[in-house]
């Protein structure tokens, strides 16, 4: 009742929940989300300080890697903190403008992964299909302007989610079920028709995730036939370990962000604390096990990483 009386007299607040049903756990669920986070900041500045003081790292592939790494720290830092907040000090309101900048900025950046999975994929068929003609293809001028690409591409297609959602009326009891402002769950506090809504969202996704998803597919394609032309097992076996950084990268981020997805939209049947857990996992786990993935089958990286260790 507290709450309603609150949001009844500040209508441009909302109130992040938290999971609903496990509010008794909070802090426990927070310990791990918390490490989690912790482990994917670290991971991810270390990669990014090592490849900018190491002059032979700046290259095409570690430029993207760089690119990955600042998506990995802003993906959970939008969400993270103020979930942190709602765990151990009960903070759970956000103003309007606040739950739309957060929805924005989280879809923008996740879409922007997706585009810099898509082009790290190019870079490996162009290493391994046309060697000899790398260096000039993918200069890091050239993964610059694609990278600029892929943000403008993010940013208009995320921009009308907060712009539809700002034009719909909204309920007095202005409770959000969640520990983000995911944009299904604020829409559907909304007292109107958000048919339009749920269909961009549902086009966006499917349109834009499962397009990356088939160039990655037809990249890798051309991968396995220019592998399979090799006479050598010892090329073929070096030719794949390339791409297998990048393959890990991959489901770690695709699987979780389908599986979420889709159960967040079709899996009616699942507890809602599942689905909220899930989401905020997606945020956490890769960010966390990209560093680690190419730490350990980057040589050359490790080796770079291993030097200011021994250093210090």
């Amino acid at each position: 009742m507290a709450v309603f009386n609150i949001t009844h007299s500040n209508p441009s607040t909302f109130f992040l929940m938290g999971i609903p049903g496990l509010e008794a756990a909070h802090i426990w669920i927070s310990i791990p989300f918390a490490v989690f986070y912790i482990i994917g900041l670290l991971g991810n500045f270390t990669l990014l300080f090592v490849v900018y003081k190491e002059q032979a790292l700046h290259n095409p592939m570690y430029l993207l890697l760089c690119m990955l790494a600042l998506t990995d720290i802003t993906t959970p830092t939008f969400v993270m903190p103020n979930a942190l907040c709602i765990f151990w000090f009960n903070l759970k309101g956000i103003t309007m403008g606040g739950c739309f900048t957060q929805m924005f900025f989280l879809h923008t950046v996740s879409l922007m992964h997706s585009a810099i999975l898509v082009t790290m994929a190019f870079d490996r068929y162009v290493a391994i299909c046309n060697p000899l003609r790398y260096a000039t293809i993918l200069t890091n001028a050239r993964i610059a302007k694609l990278g600029l690409v892929g943000l403008i591409r993010a940013v208009l297609f995320i921009l009308p989610l907060p712009l539809l959602l700002s034009r719909q009326p909204f309920c007095t009891n202005r409770i959000i079920p969640h520990t983000q402002c995911e944009h299904i769950a604020v829409a559907k506090m909304s007292c109107g028709d958000i048919t339009v809504n749920r269909t961009y969202g549902l086009v966006l996704f499917f349109v834009v995730i499962m397009s990356d998803l088939t160039l990655i597919a037809l990249s890798y394609g051309l991968i396995i036939r220019a592998v399979l032309r090799l006479s050598s097992k010892e090329a073929h076996q070096k030719a794949l370990n390339t791409c297998t950084a990048h393959i890990c990268v991959m489901l770690t981020y695709y699987t979780p962000s389908l599986f979420s997805n889709l159960t967040n939209r079709f899996g009616q049947g699942i507890a809602p604390h599942i689905h909220i857990i899930l989401a905020d996992l997606y945020l956490l786990i890769p960010p966390m096990l990209n560093p680690i993935i190419y730490g350990v089958k980057s040589k050359e990286l490790r080796d770079k990483v291993g030097k200011y260790i021994c250093r210090k």
